[in-house]
């Protein structure tokens, strides 16, 4: 028996990993999941001014400090509440407050670069893969940064053509290979989701998890 059973959710930008993430969460219950976002963890850079912090590549695994989240993993794990980091994608820093989590039965990691990072993905007791038609994930990206980060669509689409797109060449689709489930279509894929909320439920009532 473990303390926690960790769940790994990748996929392109725009793919819909957050709502296959919801709403497995919402089913299986607030009260016994956990949903940690991988881009919680950028690097913090206070030294560079706003301009130069807006032209990091933060879909390189290296703009991402995997190494703390994989401690607060274990940490977790072993039954101790963790401090995580609060991400400001508006200004690309961290915030000076934290948040608290406590440990739950389940733990549900999503980002895009979840399943590319070896020490990450070897935390993990499932690995998603959330596959979507290209074109619509840029669609979703650019009307989520427009709406929620501050961004302009110029800049938006600068940022995808740049960085995005290659990175995800490079490093995400490939991470496909490593996932033990794929759900094409994100949290349209209804099937794909009871899928996963079937077999969470099964672990808790198994009692494989404390």
């Amino acid at each position: 028996m473990s303390a926690c059973y960790i769940v790994g959710i990748a996929g392109g930008t725009g793919s819909g990993k957050t709502t296959v993430a919801e709403a497995v969460m919402r089913r299986v219950g607030a009260d016994r999941v956990l949903l940690l976002q991988h881009d919680a963890y950028y690097f913090d850079h206070p030294e560079l001014p706003l301009e130069a912090r807006a032209k990091i590549n933060f879909d390189h695994p290296d703009s991402l400090e995997s190494a703390l989240l994989v401690t607060h993993l274990k940490t977790l794990s072993s039954g101790v509440a963790v401090d995580i980091p609060i991400y400001d994608f508006s200004t690309h820093r961290r915030l000076e407050r934290t948040r608290r989590v406590e440990p739950k039965p389940v733990i549900l990691i999503e980002g895009i670069l979840a399943l590319a990072e070896p020490r990450l993905r070897e935390t993990m007791d499932m690995k998603v893969y959330v596959d979507t038609d290209a074109d619509l994930r840029f669609i979703r990206r650019l009307e989520r940064d427009i709406r929620e980060r501050g961004r302009d669509r110029e800049s938006v689409i600068r940022q995808y053509l740049k960085t995005v797109k290659p990175m995800h060449d490079q490093f995400v689709e490939p991470s496909k290979r490593y996932a033990d489930i794929i759900v094409p279509e994100g949290g349209h894929n209804l099937v794909g989701v009871n899928l996963l909320v079937a077999k969470l439920r099964a672990i808790l009532a198994d009692g494989r998890v404390l």
